[in-house]
């Protein structure tokens, strides 16, 4: 092989390499990101579950299924 094929070869596999680094850290950073507003999104929505929607001596879970529960039974239209 010739010396020229020879350095295309490396210059392709750093290349190649450098371009996987850059993905996997892009794809990490979004991953952690989008957990991060997941999570936040949950905290809030139990949060307002808890307050303003949950009866009486009920967990944030039984209130989230009795909605859905009335929801389905409803059409999903609010009475």
């Amino acid at each position: 092989m010739s010396k020229f094929k020879e350095a295309n070869k490396k210059i392709e596999a750093a290349v190649t390499d450098g371009y996987k680094a850059i993905e996997d850290g892009v794809v990490a950073g979004y991953k952690a990101i989008e957990e991060g507003v997941v999570s936040g999104y949950k905290k809030v929505e139990d949060k307002f579950i808890d307050t303003f929607l949950a009866e009486e001596g009920e967990t944030t879970e039984q209130a989230k299924e009795r909605i859905m529960h009335q929801q389905k039974n409803n059409g999903g239209q609010a009475k």
